[in-house]
């Protein structure tokens, strides 16, 4: 399992219902980024402390997501053949 990289943290607010969290773009690393449609995207994982609160009032951690799957390869697509139409001359009786 990858090393976290921890790069912010979050509180609970409205009695959980809302989780705010703050992110340190400097600790952002660049091979996490990644571009979709022309726009910059990276993947969080945001989880409870289980510490509960600490000194700064943080309830919550925000890590990079690291998960790489693993590389899939396209089947190529096979042609499923139609069954003949039937006549009213293939009629078995």
């Amino acid at each position: 399992m990858a090393e976290k990289i921890y790069v912010g943290g979050g509180k609970e607010k409205f009695e959980g219902n809302l989780i705010s969290c703050s992110i340190c773009l400097t600790d952002l690393p660049k091979e996490h980024i990644f571009e979709y449609k022309s726009k910059k995207y990276i993947k969080l994982n945001v989880g409870k402390k289980k510490d509960g609160i600490d000194e700064y009032g943080k309830t919550h951690y925000v890590t990079v997501d690291t998960f790489k799957p693993e590389e899939q390869y396209e089947k190529p697509e096979t042609k499923v053949a139609s069954p003949p139409a039937e006549s009213a001359d293939d009629l078995p009786f």
